[in-house]
């Protein structure tokens, strides 16, 4: 199973940046390359699906779990697709800090996205409180179940997990290699008992303070299916560097 290079650019990025993207589409067409894609704003992703023509992905950050209507400022999955995206993130921990969102909306999304035809990666992951208190096992799992009971019906073929500690995202700290790797054979566990054989497919990427520098670590350990990409994702070369360790 290939693996899940994702960058998300979160609300940076001008189309002037688009043009940069070379060492990025080369090292993703490389012969056994990983799958490569990025998550821009969603001014940018018509334009970045038109510079990429399919070398890579192109996803949305977020969407709404309506196809459409009276909610102003949002996006919905019709509309991702419609502008050239083909997969989405859902339940980032930003999205769940900055706008209150639960598992039950985070579930709703999900049904909405796959429901228009996106491929879905879920975010699930601790606060250092949360971290500190021994309760990460139980808090990734619960994000997990709350989010696919509130989905009702979550396609595996169409799906993928990113373990992402909230305490890593941007600081530059990670995890262990040992306590990364147990917390993806727990999801692991959790994706064979929601969806059996069918969840073998579903690739379980790691996020938080990924770099250039560390890739080669994270990708070695098992049960990581890829690397959801903050920061680093807005360096062609460097983002070009973690996709070819990938």
């Amino acid at each position: 199973m290939r693996r899940l290079v994702v960058g998300n650019w979160k609300m940076n990025g001008m189309a002037a940046d688009l043009g940069a993207l070379g060492p990025v589409l080369e090292a993703a067409g490389a012969p056994g390359a990983a799958e490569a894609a990025i998550c821009p704003p969603a001014t940018l992703i018509a334009a970045l699906a038109a510079r990429v023509a399919g070398r890579i992905g192109v996803g949305g950050q977020d969407c709404h779990a309506a196809a459409k209507g009276a909610h102003t400022g949002e996006i919905s999955a019709p509309m991702l697709i419609d502008a050239g995206a083909t997969l989405v993130i859902l339940g980032h921990s930003e999205r769940r800090r900055d706008r209150g969102e639960d598992d039950a909306a985070i579930g709703a999304k999900i049904a909405a996205a796959q429901g228009a035809g996106l491929r879905v990666i879920l975010c699930v992951g601790e606060t250092e409180v949360e971290r500190d208190a021994g309760r990460t096992g139980d808090v990734v799992s619960g994000q997990f179940r709350a989010a696919l009971a509130a989905a009702v019906a979550v396609d595996p073929a169409r799906f993928d997990l990113a373990y992402e500690p909230v305490w890593a995202i941007g600081t530059g700290r990670v995890p262990a290699m040992e306590d990364i790797a147990a917390v993806h054979a727990q999801l692991g566990r959790e994706i064979a008992a929601a969806f059996g054989v069918a969840g073998q497919g579903v690739r379980i990427l790691y996020g938080g303070s990924v770099t250039a520098a560390n890739a080669a670590a994270i990708f070695a350990v098992a049960g990581v299916g890829g690397a959801l990409v903050g920061g680093a994702s807005l360096k062609p070369a460097e983002f070009a560097a973690i996709i070819r360790a990938a």
